[in-house]
């Protein structure tokens, strides 16, 4: 793997975190989805704030565990012809696709200085927690894929390879094992 700066690294790793904490986050939804069903089935009672919770916790999975797949370039994408191709329009076709990213996470980080003002002084009805917390964790998910579409995009720009800090050693893909 080349040698990539510290603070690029650093961003890797913290991309990497945002899988591992979306793991987490994806095992809370699965124990607050069985938590409800039992409370309803077994003491016929609903648990409003389970609900919320659940909510919560897939905002933030989605949005913490974009910007290592996009850093890792394995978003959503049909690669049939980026993979006929040879790698000079390809490395092309990755520029505006990273492009694409960086566009889409400006365009949320806009929604965001928009809409939060506004709305984040608004209690969630069952947890009572301010709107703003509840939308914190996507909009940190979607500054860190801004970064991170920033630097891929400088990367291709100077032609280096965008991918080699988010690869994981273990496959030669880059995606886990």
């Amino acid at each position: 793997m080349p040698q990539v700066s510290p603070g690029r690294a650093f961003l890797a790793r913290l991309a990497r975190f945002g899988v591992g904490f979306g793991m987490a986050l994806l095992a809370l939804i699965a124990s607050l989805v069985v938590l409800q069903v039992a409370a309803r089935n077994f003491f016929d009672a609903g648990l409003p704030w389970a609900d919320e919770l659940a909510r919560f916790s897939c905002i933030a999975l989605v949005f913490f565990a974009v910007p290592c797949l996009a850093g890792r370039q394995v978003l959503v994408a049909v690669s049939m012809l980026p993979d006929m191709i040879p790698p000079a329009p390809r490395r092309w076709l990755v520029l505006v696709a990273d492009l694409a990213t960086l566009g889409f996470a400006g365009l949320m980080i806009w929604s965001f200085a928009e809409f939060l003002p506004r709305a984040g002084k608004f209690l969630t009805p069952a947890m009572r927690v301010p709107n703003w917390v509840y939308y914190s964790f996507a909009l940190a998910g979607c500054l860190l894929l801004a970064v991170i579409a920033a630097l891929r995009v400088l990367d291709a720009l100077q032609r280096r390879d965008p991918t080699a800090p988010y690869q994981d050693p273990r496959d030669a893909d880059g995606l886990p094992l």
